[in-house]
């Protein structure tokens, strides 16, 4: 299972979490259920998902509808940062 955690600046963080609610479709084709998410004061925001198919899921976060999605929601593109988490530290 593939774990992945994108963070990003938006322009406003209230009305990119009541935007960013309404991509349910899209973000279902992205071999997902759920997206684990939060926000600050910063107008900062993380999310959280682990797709069952990460070149899916890769192909949908680089696709022209994400794109436009995006900028509905006012992300801030240009601060947008994605990690595939491939460590682990057991101890």
């Amino acid at each position: 299972m593939a774990r992945v955690v994108i963070t990003a600046k938006v322009k406003d963080a209230a009305k990119w979490e009541e935007a960013f609610r309404t991509h349910g479709g899209l973000l279902g084709t992205m071999a997902q259920n759920r997206t684990y998410f939060s926000t600050n004061d910063d107008n900062e925001v993380v999310l959280y998902s682990e797709p069952s198919d990460l070149d899916k899921y890769m192909e949908v976060l680089d696709s022209p509808d994400t794109a436009e999605a995006m900028a509905t929601d006012g992300v801030i593109r240009e601060s947008v940062k994605v990690f595939v988490l491939d460590e682990v530290f057991v101890y």
